[in-house]
């Protein structure tokens, strides 16, 4: 099954505003038939990187079986993390980020990784969007959760 995923993530204030992420998941069934799921959630304290990890994550996580992916997303963050190999180097080898810094949003990278082993990946960069409906649709989606009541605390920014 061939599945296009379209991602954002959003921050109000860095790291201690509220942030949410948008993801619309593009799927074609047996038939040829397009369906669509979209997916947002937001947090009381966050950072714009960790959105963008979610976007990915609720997107490829709301597969049920191995696909074929095409993800696309206006963040060099995620899609430099899959094409330089960052996430082998940080979880798998033990890297570091400069002198001995801890690699941030472990938790998030391994859940991605995981992720990436089940489903056959293809990240594509959309410089701002370039006006992709899709990636302005997860935009929105993002703005609103991050703007919404019901705001979870994030447990992965440090106070």
């Amino acid at each position: 099954m061939k599945v296009d995923i379209y991602t954002d993530g959003a921050a109000r204030g860095n790291p201690n505003g509220p942030g949410g992420y948008g993801t619309v998941l593009h799927f074609w069934d047996g038939n040829g038939e397009l369906h669509t799921r979209e997916f947002s959630g937001g947090f009381k304290k966050t950072t714009n990187n960790r959105m963008e990890l979610m976007a990915v994550i609720a997107g490829l996580e709301g597969l049920t079986k191995a696909c074929e992916v095409e993800l696309y997303s206006d963040s060099k963050y995620v899609t430099d993390a899959f094409n330089q190999k960052w996430i082998d180097g940080w979880i798998k080898k033990g890297w570091k980020r400069g002198k001995n810094e801890p690699v941030k949003n472990v938790d998030l990278w391994q859940r991605l990784l995981k992720a990436k082993e089940i489903h056959n990946v293809n990240f594509n960069w959309v410089k701002g969007h370039a006006g992709h409906e899709m990636n302005e649709r997860c935009d929105l989606l993002a703005t609103t959760a991050a703007d919404g009541d019901n705001l979870l605390i994030d447990e992965g920014v440090e106070n």
